[in-house]
């Protein structure tokens, strides 16, 4: 048995709802206990993104047509580092099925192989134990065995078994999995994907969301809640009033018929009273003189008349202001321009205060997609476009934008917000490109960045538990410490981080802190560092850390 279009299409879709359904299972594993379990959410969002352009094929659809709209969605809709590794995986579909109708054993195995190839060079230190071992191990298993079979279902089918294989590995592989009992969560979205696959290549049925709690849960699967196609406007007006009926009222059911006439989405009910009235229409005024004949309207509610296509263009402005940004040519009298990612309104304050065009909203538990991040780029009128990820989870959704941008794009390693801020500080609009790339990754490197969070989970980190709502102090980046009290626990940070040659300290502070207690924080802080250093406050906003603290 070959694997047709139909199937692979079919395959994507089903694969999208059920790690859709899975994703708070994957998000879970992921171990480390700062609230980042973004997993399942990444690569479920990612996956999802292909949803909306495969279900407009046809059932005579090819392999390669599938392949190659699936690779295309999965580029652009990729988030965070897990999202885009699973979108560089299905870019091998699109390669090894390039030109066929159907897809063979082989075809499959080649196109495994050319997906971790590409996985594997997109990430600067490939670290085993991952989903990129899970990968590479199932597209081993699948080389050797494609010419065993001719059945690409039985293929698949083993390839699933020696990813599940090479999953139950991953804790001997990575300590950290070890230590806290669980497997890779990459590895485990990825088996998840491919064994909904594998379920439609055995002659199942397309996955359909599951309704919880009575109610059905909407999977929009990174598509615009509203868009320019999805609603179908043949009158213009909705029209709604009510009529008290007269003595000698004739039968409401002749006014029914009168406005089906000159209308659609007809609603007429009565009772002993009155008579309720819906309609679409473009006379408006015909069916208001209609109802005439059976009564009198009354006050209470009003007669309404709404146009309708000037509320849905309404809509539709209303989405894309919300969705994405205005494309603009570029400025040729603009040399540079800059794209920050940030999270909170005094974060991106800032980051407009220093120069930055346009803010991708995202960090960390919201990892933009590659292709948020484009928008943002295409935003942004200037030859040269840098960008701030400012955040390590998002740097490689970003990178990916590189290559589908039509103007030069620079993006650079900023894992937090202070490097994003330090950043733009040291650019000279009067320095070349290369100056200023080089000035600002220095600038990047010499910041020392703290983060004061909570635990969303029990863990145990190098022998010590850690219990659930427990305060963690990160330094620049790992794990430094935990603490019962969100104030000593930035001070013991800041701390940690100043050296002798330090000169100022940013406090910038959260959602989850009131402005009484952030200056209470920062009085506490000048009373413990003195003269040593220049502490400043700053109103972040952002979710999910408590204190983000800035040492240069």
């Amino acid at each position: 048995m070959v694997i047709k279009g139909k199937m692979l299409r079919d395959a994507f879709i089903s694969a999208a709802v059920v790690i859709s359904e899975k994703k708070r299972d994957v998000d879970e594993l992921n171990v480390y206990p700062v609230p980042d379990g973004d997993t399942g959410t990444n690569m479920s969002m990612t996956i999802g993104n292909t949803v909306a352009e495969l279900q407009r094929m046809d059932d005579k659809v090819t392999v390669t047509a599938v392949a190659d709209a699936a690779a295309s969605s999965l580029l652009r809709g990729a988030r965070g580092n897990s999202g885009v590794i699973l979108s560089l995986l299905f870019r091998g579909f699109s390669k090894g099925l390039s030109g066929k109708a159907e897809a063979t054993p082989a075809d499959l195995a080649l196109a495994l192989e050319l997906g971790v190839d590409a996985a594997y060079k997109a990430v600067m230190n490939p670290t085993e134990g991952t989903i990129l071992t899970v990968a590479r191990k199932a597209a081993e298993k699948a080389k050797d065995f494609c010419d065993k079979t001719d059945d690409s279902s039985v293929l698949w089918e083993e390839v699933c078994k020696e990813a599940k294989i090479a999953l139950d590995k991953t804790p001997e592989q990575l300590p950290v999995l070890k230590k806290a009992g669980v497997v890779d969560a990459g590895g485990m979205g990825l088996l998840v994907i491919w064994n909904a696959m594998l379920d439609i290549f055995k002659g199942g049925k397309v996955a359909k969301p599951e309704e919880k709690s009575g109610e059905r849960e909407v999977a929009t699967f990174g598509v615009s809640a509203f868009n320019d196609d999805d609603e179908e406007i043949n009158f213009t007006y909705c029209t709604e009033f009510i009529v008290e009926k007269s003595s000698d009222c004739p039968d409401p059911l002749k006014l029914r018929a009168y406005l089906e006439t000159i209308g659609d989405c007809v609603v007429v009910v009565d009772d002993d009273e009155i008579i309720k009235v819906h309609v679409h229409t473009d006379n408006p005024g015909k069916a208001l003189q209609k109802a005439l004949e059976f009564g009198q309207f009354i006050n209470n509610p009003k007669p309404k008349i709404e146009n309708m296509r000037i509320q849905h263009e309404g809509k539709v402005r209303e989405a894309k202001k919300l969705s994405g940004f205005e494309y603009k040519e570029v400025d040729p009298d603009r040399k540079y321009g800059f794209v920050a990612v940030a999270a909170g309104q005094g974060v991106e304050d800032m980051f407009r205060d220093l120069g930055v065009d346009c803010i991708v909203r995202g960090g960390q538990t919201m990892n933009p997609s590659t292709d948020d991040i484009l928008q943002a780029i295409h935003a942004t009128p200037a030859e040269t476009v840098f960008v701030l990820p400012n955040n390590k989870n998002i740097i490689m959704a970003a990178e990916q934008a590189i290559k589908l941008a039509d103007r030069k794009v620079c993006v650079l390693q900023s894992r937090s917000i202070p490097q994003g801020m330090s950043a733009m500080l040291v650019f000279d609009d009067n320095a070349d490109f290369s100056e200023n790339r080089m000035a600002m990754t220095k600038a990047i490197e010499h910041v020392q960045t703290g983060q004061v969070t909570f635990a969303a989970r029990d863990s145990e980190i190098d022998g010590k538990k850690i219990k659930q709502g427990e305060i963690l102090a990160l330094e620049n980046g790992k794990l430094a410490f935990s603490e019962k009290d969100v104030q000593k626990a930035t001070y013991k940070l800041t701390k940690k981080l100043v050296k002798s040659d330090s000169s100022f300290v940013t406090l910038i502070y959260g959602a989850d802190v009131t402005d009484t207690r952030a200056q209470e924080t920062l009085e506490f802080m000048q009373q413990k560092f003195g003269d040593k250093v220049e502490i400043t406050l700053i109103n972040g906003g952002q979710p999910v850390y408590y204190y983000i603290v800035s040492v240069e």
